[in-house]
């Protein structure tokens, strides 16, 4: 009798544990495309390369590469507003002078009908993020911007965190990585898909971008497949860049799979939309 009640509850935990799988299978998969993209600011200077010669370039890119989300870095209001002229998106985010309107954006744009913004917030690259802030040794005020969004299919949750770290500070970007970490762990449950995107100024090789793939990966050394396109990000508008420095990143936890990842060289005319190049990742939450 004890062996006849074993086998029951031996092939009652299989029929259970295969209804769980079936089940599982048939929850939609939450896939989406994400990308970091320093925009270059709105300067007269640049000439035949300011905004205004390549906004629409710009969008065109963005829609032609399905980018789903995506963080910006040095967008100006102005270049906010160009921006919204894409069709089925919103944003999150402020300027980092007051929070509002002033300064540059590292703005979060998003595909209203895939996803909705359940929580978002800005904190300040400083000693004080809670308030508009210079940090450390930084040359110019700082900001991350982050949201909680829901994918509209699935219910899945995730973060997105998008930043710009600043140029001159080495410590103001050490100090930058760790409060990102921080403001992760206090602001994400855990479990939750997490990925942090921007222009960190920082080469594989410095103590910042250590300190973000210590804590989380560098979506290009963890992809599925080959990375696609040059390893440098910044060109300085330069088409005959050798195009090896790397200082924009996808960063993701261990809830993110990272199926794609390339960065952009798209060209015209011998130009490039950008100073920088787009980095590009296709992604499944987990």
């Amino acid at each position: 009798m004890k062996l006849k009640n074993l086998l029951k509850g031996i092939i009652l935990y299989i029929l259970i544990s295969g209804i769980r799988v079936a089940n599982a299978q048939d929850l939609p998969k939450t896939e989406l495309t994400i990308a970091t993209y320093n925009i270059r600011l709105n300067v007269a200077s640049d000439s035949i390369n300011a905004w205004p010669n390549r906004k629409e370039w710009v969008r065109e890119l963005i829609q032609y590469h399905n980018f789903d989300i995506f963080g910006v870095q040095e967008a100006l209001n102005d270049q906010m507003v160009d921006l919204q002229e894409l069709h089925g998106f919103d944003y999150v985010g402020g300027g980092r002078d007051d929070g509002k309107q002033a300064g540059e954006y590292s703005a979060i744009f998003y595909n209203t009908k895939k996803f909705s913004v359940l929580k978002t917030g800005t904190f300040w690259l400083s000693p004080t993020p809670e308030k508009p802030s210079k940090g450390w040794d930084a040359g110019i005020v700082r900001i991350c911007t982050w949201a909680c969004f829901s994918d509209v299919k699935s219910g899945k949750l995730f973060y997105v965190f998008n930043t710009h770290f600043d140029h001159i500070g080495v410590k103001a970007r050490e100090n930058s990585a760790k409060l990102i970490l921080e403001k992760v762990e206090d602001l994400v449950p855990p479990g939750t898909p997490v990925i942090v995107t921007g222009d960190f100024n920082s080469t594989p090789e410095t103590s910042a971008y250590q300190t973000m793939n210590t804590n989380m990966a560098d979506a290009r050394e963890v992809t599925r497949t080959k990375p696609y396109g040059p390893i440098g990000t910044f060109n300085n508008f330069n088409y005959n860049s050798d195009l090896k420095e790397r200082i924009d990143y996808i960063f993701v936890n261990s809830k993110v799979e990272v199926l794609k990842y390339g960065v952009l060289s798209d060209a015209k005319d011998k130009h490039f939309p950008s100073d920088h190049l787009p980095v590009v990742c296709r992604i499944s939450l987990n």
